[in-house]
């Protein structure tokens, strides 16, 4: 498997899922789609967020309801594949096609999407 290296640190990149948006951070788009949360278009169209209300709303429920740990490994992308091959990782996408939920939240996602193109774009 490729290197795939991040630009950032590990503490940028979990602060961005807590305290960023939906268009940056997958889990966001991810646990906002699950909640129920309306996607919309936003700015110039082409980026798609809960909005500041969304947004807001479930950055209170992650600081409420997840918990992030981690560990050292020199090379994660091949622990990150063999964790991803063994556990039960349901919102996890990436590697992930043989998770039994993994259709159906590529499905809620591709939804929110569409219904987001259809909606008048917020500021």
């Amino acid at each position: 498997m490729a290197n795939r290296t991040s630009t950032q640190n590990l503490r940028k990149r979990v602060r961005y899922h807590y305290r960023g948006n939906a268009a940056g951070s997958t889990l966001r788009l991810t646990l906002g789609c699950l909640l129920g949360l309306e996607l919309r278009l936003v700015g110039s169209g082409k980026r798609m967020t809960f909005g500041k209300a969304g947004e807001a709303t479930l950055s209170k429920w992650m600081a409420d309801n997840a918990r992030v740990c981690w560990i050292e490994q020199s090379e994660p992308w091949d622990l990150e594949s063999q964790l991803i091959s063994q556990l039960d990782l349901p919102l996890n996408l990436d590697q992930n096609r043989h998770n039994a939920f993994h259709s159906r939240l590529k499905e809620i996602r591709a939804q929110a999407r569409q219904r987001a193109r259809e909606l008048p774009i917020s500021s």
